[in-house]
């Protein structure tokens, strides 16, 4: 059986993800923080690894890098909701094998795990606009749907933000 680490403060998402790996075989040990995650591939090699990249108590790209350092090197899956190019490029810089958008389906997990990630389909890349939107809307939910706040995060004048959600707005 194949011993994977799962790690994800998100306890439904991880239960879920946890019962699906189990009924593939799976050995699956869980963590709610890195520092958790790190003492438990410590206690046995583990041949894969599936980390959520924000999480209390710990950057899960540090994390990476240290699971990364590992005999035998586990091939490491991050997910997250908050994904971007240079972030992508970062986590791959630190050992990770894969970067997977939150919620990843259990199917699209394996794959990544196996190495065999198909090329996204037209039909399933998000525009720029998309993108855009989401990364806006969790930077506003990062920061209490205060304006103002998201606004000096993204390094963007208020107003400026305020546009952007008009325009940027799905059209229902």
């Amino acid at each position: 059986m194949t011993r994977l680490l799962l790690v994800d403060d998100d306890g439904t998402f991880r239960d879920r993800l946890a019962r699906g790996l189990r009924k593939r075989c799976f050995d699956v040990v869980e963590a709610e923080d890195p520092g958790t995650a790190l003492t438990l591939a410590l206690q046995g090699p583990v041949a894969g690894a599936v980390v959520d990249l924000r999480m209390p108590g710990g950057s899960g790209l540090d994390l990476v890098a240290r699971l990364a350092a590992l005999q035998p090197r586990p091939v490491i899956v991050v997910l997250t909701g908050y994904g971007s190019i240079p972030l992508a490029l970062e986590a791959v810089r630190r050992g990770a094998a894969h970067l997977l958008q939150k919620p990843a389906e259990l199917e699209a997990i394996l794959a990544a795990l196996r190495g065999d990630v198909p090329a996204p389909d037209e039909e399933g890349t998000p525009s720029l606009d998309q993108v855009e939107w989401e990364h806006i809307q969790r930077v506003l939910a990062d920061s209490g749907w205060n304006v103002s706040e998201a606004a000096r995060r993204l390094g963007l004048h208020r107003r400026s933000l305020q546009r952007k959600l008009e325009r940027l707005a799905p059209r229902r």
